[in-house]
């Protein structure tokens, strides 16, 4: 088949992807995946911003010279140096480890501003302390408790239990790996990052709900017929929103990365970059369990009831006798040395026509005018009389 047939089928809905039916090979990826994010985020941990473990940031100009070398100067004070990063084209920000001594804060200021030959007041500062970043993770953590229940609560009431588990598993696979990614790569966590945690858990929340809907549109009333089973009409329901969840991915990820390529990368906008880099990590990650994760999770669930079960049998066992019965036909036509079927009536008209019309006549015989007339008299002759003496 060709790429463009495919790909109309594909838009259509009719390319046959079995996903759901290989839901085996999808949940061994992603528990893959789940134990490397986990063994990361245990060994290497996250690299925590000032808001979230305390520290102090200093605005420097941009016009001392480059980024490394304002690093430098800073590391040359004794301070260490957490991050660096650009802000526009007027300013550097520069995040350091917690100084509480306000002496100690003003020699540091004074000693970049020397080592730059600028004033100290075009070097401002501020501290954050360490007891504003524990409310700071305190009520991040509660924001995800109270979105996480109230998905939960709403999903149970618009589908149901299994659906509900379903979706909160495929958010929490979004979490756990957009984490780990974070944690191998070592991306510092913000506030902001917090912000985008709760966008992408919206984001995928949006895309599952959509494709249960569909699912659940699919099999209703399934086990009334005996032509497919749950886990094949749930299948059927990501064929027909595959390509929109694709294409929702794309249009979501494009505005994303430009944020995060063109706006923090090429312009400049450091703020940006938090914000931009955990959505574009965390879409593309629910992208994929929207599709790979959250139906096969459900069809799993889902094919543990015994009305699931008992309608998968009788599934199986009429295919079994259709099956069978063609089996049967093939084999039946293929004993029939006349190439005629058996049963459609040819070979029984035809014995029929051949015993009426009798034996054939010999070569150069006359047929009779009649059937069943017998040979004329002779000439004269009566029938019945005597001939002439």
């Amino acid at each position: 088949m060709s790429a463009g047939g495919f790909a109309a089928r594909l838009y259509r809905g009719e390319a046959g992807v079995d996903i759901v039916g290989r839901r085996r090979i999808w949940f061994i990826v992603a528990g893959v995946a789940i134990v490397i994010a986990i063994a990361s985020m245990l060994l290497r941990g996250f690299t925590l911003g000032i808001e979230f473990e305390g520290g102090n940031q200093y605005n420097v100009p941009v016009k001392v010279g480059t980024l490394d070398q304002v690093e430098q100067a800073f590391t040359e004070a004794g301070v260490s140096v957490k991050t660096g990063q650009t802000v526009g084209d007027s300013q550097y920000i520069i995040k350091t480890e917690l100084i509480n001594d306000a002496a100690r804060q003003t020699e540091i200021k004074e000693s970049v501003a020397q080592h730059f030959n600028i004033a100290p007041e075009q070097i401002s500062d501020s501290a954050v302390s360490t007891s504003w970043g524990g409310q700071v993770t305190q009520k991040a953590a509660l924001s995800l408790a109270i979105f996480l229940a109230a998905v939960l609560v709403y999903l149970i009431v618009r589908f149901e239990w299994r659906m509900a588990a379903a979706a909160i598993a495929s958010l929490l696979l979004d979490l756990v790996l957009t984490g780990g990614v974070y944690s191998l790569v070592g991306f510092e966590v913000t506030p902001s990052t917090v912000i985008g945690f709760l966008t992408i858990l919206g984001f995928a929340l949006y895309d599952v709900v959509v494709v249960f809907d569909k699912v659940q549109e699919n099999t209703r009333g399934i086990t009334g017929s005996s032509t497919s089973t749950y886990t094949e009409a749930a299948n059927l329901a990501v064929n027909q929103t595959l390509m929109r969840s694709i294409n929702t991915g794309l249009v979501a990820l494009l505005p994303v990365g430009g944020l995060l390529f063109i706006g923090a990368g090429l312009l400049g906008a450091g703020t940006l970059k938090d914000l931009g880099l955990v959505l574009f990590i965390g879409m593309g990650v629910a992208v994929y369990s929207s599709i790979f994760f959250a139906t096969p999770v459900l069809a799993e669930l889902k094919s543990r009831e015994p009305r699931l079960q008992a309608h998968a049998n009788r599934v199986a066992s009429r295919r079994a006798a259709l099956a069978k019965e063609q089996a049967n036909r093939a084999q039946t036509v293929a004993r029939d040395s006349d190439g005629v079927p058996i049963g459609s009536g040819g070979k029984a008209k035809t014995t029929e026509r051949s015993e009426l019309a009798g034996a054939a006549p010999r070569p150069g015989a006359r047929p009779s005018s009649r059937p069943g007339q017998g040979k004329r008299p002779r000439a004269g002759g009566r029938p019945g009389g005597s001939g002439r003496r």
